[in-house]
């Protein structure tokens, strides 16, 4: 008796991790939500270069050509578990997912091109921490580029 209970306790968390598995791998993502403009989640005193961590996410703000965004499109989408999800070159504005190997979990990130610079924001969709991953991207995109 207590081995049967064991057993279908097993297989109800087996399958809630299934379907909190597939609940992130699947969930749309709404465009309205993540393709916003990046610009928005920097402070006045926020140093152009250096990639600064925030609650969720980073931010890193780069001045130069206005190829930039061209270049950091092509390491974006050269990256692993990384696709465009919206936006273009010519629309000044790009948003790609990436996902996290083993859960999928989604990280957003958006870069925009404006006057005074390159603007680019990443943040992850759920929970409250990232453990670094979406600053750590950043310094890996800025190196490349």
């Amino acid at each position: 008796m207590k081995v049967k209970s064991v057993s279908f306790f097993a297989l109800v968390i087996a399958a809630a991790v299934v379907v909190l598995m597939a609940y992130i791998r699947l969930s749309p993502s709404d465009l309205v939500r993540w393709n916003v403009d990046p610009s928005a989640a920097f402070a006045p005193s926020d140093s152009v270069g250096q990639v600064i961590t925030q609650t969720g996410g980073a931010t890193l703000r780069l001045e130069g050509s206005d190829d930039l965004l061209v270049r950091l499109d092509a390491i974006a989408v050269a990256s692993p578990r990384t696709q465009r999800l919206a936006g273009s070159v010519a629309d000044g504005r790009i948003t790609w997912i990436t996902r996290s190997a083993l859960w999928g979990f989604p990280d957003y990130t958006t870069a925009a091109l404006k006057p005074d610079g390159l603007y680019i924001n990443a943040r992850l969709r759920f929970g409250k921490s990232d453990l670094g991953v979406n600053a750590a991207r950043l310094r890996d995109w800025q190196t490349k580029l």
